[in-house]
């Protein structure tokens, strides 16, 4: 079984977002993490730098649209909801409605969905669309195996 900050830690290393990063919620199960990334990645870009990322990782990608993904967010939601009050339901769209949000501040946004080991995780990339600036990174790390 491979720790939750062990994974974080290797994924904020290979996007240069080490320094600085924090977490926003760092409870037994569920692990969220956003840094800013010191490379120079073009907004254009950010999918391939999440493959690369998935390759170094060994990570393998879920699609957004399957039943895998589905029970790897409701369980995310349920971590978080067990750490945190949450007002309100569950969102299903939740995901859609952050990409929609962060794109009409003028952001390009990029996210992917993956499993390592016992660990799910969703990362999500977002740049000014200008190309200036740097690139943020926000990870949600869920122990998968509870």
């Amino acid at each position: 079984m491979i720790n939750l900050h062990k994974v974080a830690g290797n994924v904020m290393e290979y996007m240069e977002a080490f320094d600085g990063s924090r977490p926003a919620l760092d409870a037994e199960q569920i692990l969220i993490v956003r840094g800013r990334s010191k490379k120079r990645i073009d907004a254009n870009n950010m999918n391939l730098e999440l493959e690369s990322l998935f390759k170094v990782l060994g990570a393998k990608e879920i699609d957004m649209f399957s039943d895998d993904a589905a029970s790897l967010i409701t369980l995310m939601d349920k971590q978080i909801r067990d750490s945190v009050e949450i007002q309100g339901d569950t969102d299903p769209g939740g995901i859609h409605k952050m990409k929609e949000s962060l794109e009409s501040m003028n952001f390009l946004v990029e996210y992917k969905l993956g499993f390592l080991e016992n660990i799910g995780f969703f990362i999500v990339l977002w740049k000014d669309k200008s190309g200036i600036g740097p690139c943020f990174v926000e990870i949600v790390f869920s122990n998968a195996e509870c």
